[in-house]
């Protein structure tokens, strides 16, 4: 689900304005940001990142612009950048960010898919686990967003601390080799899987229920221990001149059950009754301090 690209902002906000660089889905952000303006009288200029980079594009503008900040506000999807950027002093203080909600990372498959070998009409039978993504079965079966961006990277990344940086560089070069289709994003996934070309997707829950909406053949099927559960997060960015009071009435709206229950009507988030999955818990400090690492062995394996 795309946004529009960066667009140049003026430094600060006004005392009626709040300037928000936002992660979240533009289609999904834009209805919840104006109800918030006609609730509290404030503007909201935003910024969105483009589906291709999410979130890292934002990230990258926020830490170069830690001297002079022009955000007050970041709205993130995912939650390793949120710790990278509170780790580098982006924010008002290592603890000035909060998480809310949840989308799972899940495996996407056509609605009555048959067998990637036969494809006769036996019910579809997904991987056990990501690992067996590596297996001659899935050659040239697979999608998956180019894992450099987003919730991509950030799976990987977490199961390069689950294995150990050796098993998992292994891994990634198999994976690699076994030519699966390298997407802008997790709905170019989703949209490759609903037209056949691909059996299988490793994508977001959030992004396979925008396409049920959307009337196109599919659903999610659970990944199993190697999950990952993503957060949305929220963040007060530290400014020279001190925290603007109309930012933190907007990190309050933002975190509020009013917005989670418009996340989840959306398909955003996933439903408080939806189990939270079995799956992969990081030492998120040691995954921040290897980021720099782990991407450039992807960028390596998995450049275009």
């Amino acid at each position: 689900m795309g946004g529009m690209a960066c667009r140049p902002v003026s430094s600060g906000s006004d005392a009626g304005e709040v300037v928000l660089y936002c992660a979240q889905d533009q289609v999904v952000a834009e209805p919840l940001l104006a109800a918030f303006t006609r609730q509290t009288g404030i503007r909201v200029r935003t910024v969105f990142d483009s589906e291709a980079v999410k979130t890292v594009g934002l990230a990258n503008r926020l830490l170069a612009e830690r001297a002079h900040p022009t955000a007050d506000v970041f709205w993130g999807n995912e939650e390793l950048r949120t710790r990278q950027l509170a780790a580098a002093g982006v924010f008002r203080s290592p603890e000035g960010w909060w998480s809310f909600g949840r989308r799972d990372r899940c495996w996407v498959v056509r609605s009555g898919a048959s067998g990637p070998v036969d494809r006769s009409s036996r019910p579809f039978t997904p991987p056990e686990t990501v690992a067996a993504l590596t297996n001659s079965t899935w050659r040239g079966q697979i999608s998956m967003a180019f894992p450099l961006f987003g919730t991509t990277a950030t799976h990987l990344l977490a199961l390069r601390q689950y294995w150990g940086p050796e098993g998992w560089t292994v891994w990634c070069s198999a994976l690699a080799e076994n030519r699966p289709f390298l997407e802008e994003g997790n709905s170019q996934v989703v949209r490759r899987v609903a037209r056949g070309e691909a059996l299988l997707g490793l994508t977001d829950s959030d992004d396979v229920r925008a396409a049920v909406r959307e009337g196109l053949p599919v659903q999610s099927l659970p990944l199993g221990d190697l999950s990952l559960s993503i957060p949305n997060t929220v963040a007060l960015v530290a400014r020279p001149d001190g925290i603007h009071p109309q930012a933190e009435t907007l990190v309050a709206y933002l975190r509020s059950p009013e917005v989670a229950s418009r996340l989840v009507t959306e398909g955003a988030l996933e439903p408080g009754e939806v189990p939270i999955p079995s799956g992969l818990r990081p030492d998120w400090n040691r995954l921040v301090a290897e980021l720099e690492e782990g991407v450039e062995t992807l960028e390596r394996i998995f450049r275009r």
